[in-house]
């Protein structure tokens, strides 16, 4: 077995492990134990993508969406009852 289709069954295994955490989530709540779970699944999938990347076994994942931020100006109502960044508060209370 090449080192690719081990890696592409792994993913399928991390897939399958993912909707078993899923479906044990949605029966036992939010907990600890569940949560930690939850974490082992994503650094599993983190982790082989990282180890299929760094050995060519994989391609990154398609463009990434792009958000397009425009560069004009902010309605000032936008910027209401912000504190400058480094000058502090501008409200005028005590501490």
């Amino acid at each position: 077995m090449s080192a690719k289709t081990e890696v592409d069954e792994l993913h399928q295994l991390i897939q399958r492990a993912r909707r078993c955490v899923t479906s044990l989530a949605s029966k036992h709540g939010d907990c600890s134990a569940m949560r930690r779970v939850v974490n082992d699944v994503e650094r599993l999938e983190i982790d082989v993508q990282e180890l299929a990347l760094t050995r060519g076994l994989s391609q990154p994942n398609g463009p990434s969406e792009r958000i397009q931020i425009p560069d004009t100006e902010y309605h000032i109502d936008f910027w209401r009852d912000v504190d400058h960044e480094g000058v502090g508060g501008q409200r005028g209370g005590a501490a």
